[in-house]
């Protein structure tokens, strides 16, 4: 019998992510993927499955899923409590799951986003070469919601009995120039270093949005469409400026001031409405 997992409650935003469709940008395909690749790798390694197998993405939220065959399963990324029919089990270890059994996560008590892993893998059907959901264009597999049946594959290997979390890296995000830097005045990207932002509720997959002292141009005309990168910081007409994450356009108009470095995004996807977020140079 192919085991699955059903899924009995869902209490904010949950999708399927893995590695994303890297590569395709110059088709207009976002890559998608896990905003918080360290911690959704993490829970891949603790039950044994390759780093790039499809996992749930949470967040916000919790969430209920019975396994209809037993199976290893861990909780990763933003800090919630899980149980297994009723019973703690441990965040960030394998926890076994008996058949017909109930996982649930609880709401996250820090960070924004919390990933489950299975032995296995979420083994949905690959669009464009990933299992991916894009929410810009929703490629890829339909949101998650309550009475979802989702399939997993057959187990590759033992699940790990210990793995080191990352090591926390505190402070400012690390940016480098952008390619746009010359249409704002000559010490934007002080200022913006100097600047402390707050996470605003509109911050989705798609972009995290910040709300502080507008960046003001030297420039008012328009910028024709080019291509656009991870992490890039860009500033539309409010002055106001965006951090593009894993869902975001595969071009853009406005000018990007900087970028944020790879290594740090992550802390990006672990943000929630209302922290305050740092900038410095790399």
């Amino acid at each position: 019998m192919t085991a699955s997992l059903v899924v009995e409650d869902v209490g904010g935003l949950v999708t399927v992510q893995d590695r994303g469709r890297v590569g395709l940008a110059h088709l207009g395909v976002p890559r998608a993927g896990a905003l918080d690749g360290p911690a959704a790798q993490l829970a891949n390694r603790l039950v044994g499955n390759d780093e790039a197998a499809a996992v749930l993405e949470v967040t916000m939220g919790g969430l209920a899923v019975r396994a209809t065959e037993a199976v290893w399963l861990a909780v990763t990324g933003a800090r919630s409590s899980v149980t297994v029919d009723g019973r703690a089990s441990a965040h960030a270890e394998a926890v076994w799951v008996p058949r017909d059994g109930t996982a649930r996560i609880g709401p996250p008590e820090s960070g924004a986003r919390t990933y489950l892993a299975v032995s296995g893998g979420i083994a949905v059907e690959p669009v464009l070469g990933s299992r991916a959901t894009d929410t810009l264009a929703w490629v890829g597999p339909p949101r998650v919601v309550a009475g979802t049946e989702l399939p997993i594959g057959p187990a590759s290997s033992a699940p790990a009995s210990y793995d080191a979390p990352r090591p926390p890296r505190p402070g400012p995000l690390r940016v480098d120039p952008g390619p746009r830097a010359d249409w704002f005045a000559g010490d934007a990207l002080d200022r913006l270093c100097a600047t402390a932002y707050t996470v605003t509720p509109e911050s989705n997959r798609i972009g995290l949005r910040l709300d502080g002292p507008r960046l003001e141009r030297v420039r008012d005309d328009e910028l024709a469409s080019e291509g656009m990168v991870l992490g890039a910081v860009q500033v539309p007409p409010d002055g106001r400026p965006v951090v593009f994450l894993a869902d975001h356009p595969t071009t853009g108009g406005y000018p990007v001031l900087a970028v944020v470095r790879e290594d740090d995004l992550w802390r990006c996807a672990q943000m929630r409405p209302g922290d305050e977020v740092r900038f410095r140079t790399a």
